[in-house]
């Protein structure tokens, strides 16, 4: 443990594990602590951050609405990639991190702080996510990561702290949550406790962004989203910031049982986990991105993009959002979106989202007089396809005569 740390910028989001590590910073390290809190959407009243902090004597304390920052330039780039971490994941707590150490290295070099930290354990992702984006950052920036340090390594042990220094522990004992929670703008994830067997079924009530299908009402909602250059910018014909496409799709898409998921995924640190995850308005945005680019994509640029998505998706859940790599992806991502124009209607029933129509008036490539079951008018001659099969059967009729099998 270095003592040339005099000050450290905290992500602190003022509930217990980052209160006892604010207070273990100041007596381990004998350091100023300076607390960053950012709001992400979490839905969580933030004062009491600043409050908690105050009263630990912390002098300077940043807390910052992060939200239109957040979804216009992190959720929605993501969504005009289409990506989906192991065919499934929407990334809402992967793509949170990089905002939050842009931050933290912001705050650390307007305060002169020697080093950043963060509650993240030693087991997860999101140490790696916040401490690979820090690094890009700010490359000879010094991290502390209390978890891989301290010997709080049980909740009674951290409990046992907190009583020691007068830390207040809300929700104690049998109230809490017996999961592991993250939420921001674009989702709620919950781990841990009985998520741990991945045979287990939560229980309905543990679910707070969405009511369950079974329950959700008769009636479908429709809606008609408005798309430029791949992001949504109204809704029902009222212009919408990023932020606001967001919160609403989350709360008709919630109300009509849309967006759960119940995954067991390979995170980067080596071992498997279990995961529940609610992502109501991500799950309709990316069902409807992809039917307005089904419309106005070249069939290989689409192509072409569902083969690079993978990749870019495991590039944000892994932490290089700040990879050169990922930005020169996200370069091609967005000149692909250019004439990504039009209107989804989707429609929203009993947790599923179905597609209702799409129209695109001055970028569709989908050409009716071609496409036609009926007379076409000599738009498409059908005699055309009979070279184009053979020439692409050539090989395999070669092979054929030669008596080759592949079977």
């Amino acid at each position: 443990m270095t003592t040339s740390i005099k000050k450290v910028v905290l992500a602190y989001s003022g509930g217990l594990d980052t209160s006892i590590i604010l207070k273990w910073l100041q007596d381990e390290y004998h350091c100023e602590v300076v607390t960053f809190t950012a709001d992400v959407g979490q839905g969580e009243e933030l004062e009491p951050a600043r409050v908690k902090a105050q009263n630990f004597g912390i002098k300077e304390i940043y807390i910052m609405d992060l939200r239109e920052e957040f979804v216009r330039d992190f959720v929605f780039p993501m969504m005009r990639a289409n990506t989906v971490y192991e065919g499934e994941y929407l990334l809402g707590t992967s793509i949170a991190r990089p905002l939050i150490a842009k931050y933290m290295i912001e705050v650390a070099n307007q305060t002169n702080a020697d080093a950043i930290s963060h509650g993240a354990t030693g087991k997860g992702n999101d140490q790696v996510r916040f401490e690979l984006g820090a690094y890009a950052l700010k490359p000879d920036v010094k991290i502390i990561a209390p978890w891989r340090e301290w010997d709080l390594t049980s909740r009674e042990k951290l409990l046992t702290y907190a009583e020691k220094h007068g830390i207040p522990v809300e929700m104690k004992r049998g109230t809490q949550s017996p999961y592991s929670m993250d939420a921001n703008l674009l989702h709620i994830s919950y781990e841990g406790g009985i998520l741990e067997d991945p045979w287990f079924e939560p229980d309905d009530s543990m679910w707070r962004m969405s009511v369950s299908p079974e329950k959700a009402p008769d009636k479908p909602a429709i809606l008609e989203l408005e798309f430029v250059k791949g992001d949504i910018v109204s809704i029902d014909g009222k212009s919408m910031t990023p932020a606001e496409v967001l919160t609403y799709l989350n709360q008709v898409a919630g109300e009509h049982g849309v967006g759960r998921l119940d995954l067991v995924e390979n995170r980067y640190v080596g071992m498997k986990s279990r995961g529940c995850y609610e992502t109501p308005g991500g799950t309709v945005i990316l069902k409807a991105h992809r039917a307005m680019e089904s419309l106005t994509l070249d069939r290989e640029i689409a192509h072409l993009k569902d083969d690079l998505m993978p990749r870019y998706a495991s590039l944000i859940y892994n932490g290089y959002w700040w990879s050169p790599e990922r930005k020169l992806l996200q370069q091609l991502i967005d000149a692909s979106q250019v004439n990504v124009n039009g209107v989804v209607k989707v429609k929203l029933y009993k947790g599923n989202v179905i597609i209702a129509g799409r129209k695109s008036v001055n970028d569709s490539l989908f050409d009716t007089s071609i496409a036609t079951f009926e007379d076409d008018a000599g738009a498409y001659d059908q005699k055309d396809a009979e070279g184009f099969i053979k020439l692409n059967a050539l090989r395999m009729r070669i092979a054929a005569k030669l008596g080759r099998k592949f079977d």
